[in-house]
């Protein structure tokens, strides 16, 4: 069985035989619970009337619950089969579907906390509508799969580790933006940055149709078909956007107010730690555009604070959604399945965190739930061999430690962890197998996955990431 990938791994090229089945809001995907729409909010920016008629299209329509995905997106399971129509009213009606032929291209992720904490980066929150409309306005740009995305990184280096296909990364007063793969980038001014994103995702369209692949990401392109940082500059320039080829920058580590003492040092590309935000002040966010969230929305401010949870196992009731949707109005979904909510202060920010920790979702760095992953397993995959979220919640608070550990119904392991080492366990007919970074995988019965799953996790080293 396939060991599972340590930090330094990255998906192998594939050759795609058929067209793109990704679900999405107007697609329904068949699912044994019932159907599943996923709903593209480009950088996870939400605001709560439209968060709140989610939650009541998941208790109406759905299952009452809401899943986060690893693109800040969100998930309705349980669907009927001739619900389609009546959601699609109602996402319209949210502004969740300004462009219903590219409702599957807009997977945008951003820094969830750009704007928000004391790191002095920009706000590139601003350069997500930005360039969700440019996109939305190009025809061709219809043509991208729903698995290309686009991250926006403030220069903190959380979103740039999760293997978009087109990154801006903020650097000052201008944006690199480049594609995955390629160790240089083009150096562009910041007002610049969302179109050239869009040349740089057009110039892979072109390489896709040249090479006559059904290429789905950059990094699947034939070795002769690879973007070119010269070609793509080219492009930019006859597009009216100058720049300059530099090199690609490792992302920097995180810095947190919150961050535990723990022996597993933690780096940006975890995500914002759970808990209160620290406000970044008078200046922060300036650089990256002029339609950024305004102060009071956006955590500036001295008194100003933001909350930073997670969703165990990336999953909310609606009630929970509702909780969050109606703290300060503004939500922004995380790609590590959490939420960070804007614009409170330090006074109200404590007794919002209390409550939503009584609702059950994860607030505090130390909380063991934190690095417990799984795939949907039973009853909603027909493929899985296990309850896999039953056994991860029973499990998840008696088997801490430093490794984060992801349960999967079936070998596909789908939603596994990013850019970093993890422990794995695939059910099987008799019970799991469990695996970590240079350890074989074993089998171990459903009675003793305790036993098994606490010793691999307190003995085996967190690598260097």
């Amino acid at each position: 069985m396939p060991q599972p990938p340590s930090a330094a791994s990255r998906d192998e090229p594939v050759i795609r035989e058929r067209g793109d089945a990704c679900p999405g809001a107007l697609r329904l995907h068949a699912a044994d619970d019932g159907f599943l729409a996923r709903i593209r909010i480009p950088g996870g920016l939400l605001d709560g009337p439209a968060a709140l008629l989610l939650a009541d299209a998941a208790e109406r329509l759905g299952d009452g619950h809401l899943d986060l995905t690893s693109r800040g997106n969100a998930q309705l399971r349980g669907l009927g089969e001739s619900c389609g129509g009546e959601l699609a009213e109602l996402l319209g009606r949210a502004g969740l579907l300004p462009a219903p032929s590219h409702e599957r291209v807009r997977n945008v992720v951003a820094s969830p906390l750009a704007g928000l904490d004391r790191a002095g980066l920009p706000d590139v929150s601003a350069w997500v509508p930005l360039l969700d409309r440019l996109l939305c306005a190009d025809p061709g740009a219809a043509r991208l799969s729903g698995r290309f995305l686009f991250a926006l990184d403030d220069g903190r280096g959380d979103v740039a580790s999760l293997a978009g296909d087109v990154t801006l990364t903020a650097c000052g007063d201008g944006a690199l933006v480049w594609t995955a793969g390629s160790p240089e980038g083009v150096l562009v001014a910041s007002g610049d940055a969302p179109r050239a994103a869009l040349v740089a995702a057009n110039l892979f369209l072109d390489a896709v149709a040249r090479a006559g692949t059904r290429a789905w990401r950059v990094t699947e392109l034939p070795p002769e078909y690879a973007l070119d940082v010269r070609v793509l500059s080219e492009r930019l320039a006859a597009a009216g956007i100058p720049g300059r080829v530099v090199g690609v920058p490792a992302p920097r580590a995180a810095t947190s107010e919150t961050e535990p003492d723990t022996p597993t040092p933690r780096t940006a590309a975890d995500g914002p730690e759970p808990g209160i935000v620290a406000g970044a002040g008078a200046g922060a966010g300036a650089g990256a555009g002029a339609e950024s969230e305004s102060e009071s929305e956006s955590g500036s401010g001295p008194a100003a604070a933001a909350l930073s949870v997670l969703a165990p196992l990336g999953r909310l009731t609606a009630g929970q959604w509702r909780l969050l949707a109606g703290l300060t109005g503004r939500m922004r979904l995380t790609p590590w399945r959490g939420v960070v909510v804007p614009g409170l202060t330090h006074r109200t920010a404590g007794p919002a965190l209390d409550a939503l920790a009584g609702a059950g979702l994860i607030t505090a760095p130390g909380d063991p739930r934190r690095s417990v992953t799984a795939c949907t397993g039973r009853p909603g995959c027909a493929k899985s061999r296990a309850d896999v979220r039953a056994d991860a919640r029973a499990l998840a608070a008696r088997t801490a430690g430093p490794l984060p550990v992801h349960w999967s119904g079936c070998e596909r392991r789908c939603g596994h962890p990013r850019g970093t080492a993890w422990v794995d366990l695939v059910a099987t007919p008799d019970g799991y197998e469990i695996s970590a970074p240079g350890r074989p995988a074993v089998p171990v019965a459903h009675a003793d996955l305790a036993a098994a799953l606490t010793a691999v996790r307190s003995t085996t080293p967190s690598p260097s990431l």
